[in-house]
């Protein structure tokens, strides 16, 4: 079996980028980062339309701004597999939120969500991010739901 250009020929190696990656994020280790993200990667998100990230600097932008607004983020993966250029992971988030999170203010609540992301591996770095959660979870967890003028 071969590979085309660009495709790792070991699925773990796939793997093994995306858990370094995640380690990297909570070890707040972001130039490790540069070994591991293409420097022109792309994020889709349904979640946060209003974020774009179009290289590895808006992708480390964004990840300043989540731990601007949790700053104790960890992440955990749960399940991960592969399959050719693509690797899906099943990953929990928890931290609490002690700063402004778009338009939420800081709760100082804790959450605990369960995310998946779907990443596309090129080259031995990850190209492209497709990431989806259950918002309205977040939000509850968070007291920002249901919001209180509804609840009077």
């Amino acid at each position: 079996m071969s590979s085309s250009p660009g495709m790792p020929r070991d699925p773990a190696a796939s793997e093994t980028i995306v858990i370094r990656m995640i380690e990297a994020v909570n070890e707040r280790d972001f130039d490790a980062l540069d070994d591991l993200i293409a420097s022109d990667v792309v994020r889709h998100c349904a979640a946060t339309p209003e974020i774009d990230v179009r290289s590895l600097e808006e992708f480390k932008a964004f990840l300043h701004r989540d731990l601007t607004a949790v700053p104790d983020a960890e992440q955990e993966v749960n399940l991960i597999f592969s399959n050719g250029p693509l690797v899906a992971a099943h990953v929990t988030y928890r931290g609490t939120q002690n700063g402004q999170m778009g338009p939420f203010p800081p709760s100082g609540n804790r959450l605990q969500i369960p995310f998946v992301g779907i990443l596309r591996i090129e080259d031995g770095k990850i190209a492209e991010i497709w990431v989806e959660w259950d918002n309205l979870n977040a939000l509850m967890q968070l007291g920002h739901f249901p919001p209180e003028a509804a609840t009077e």
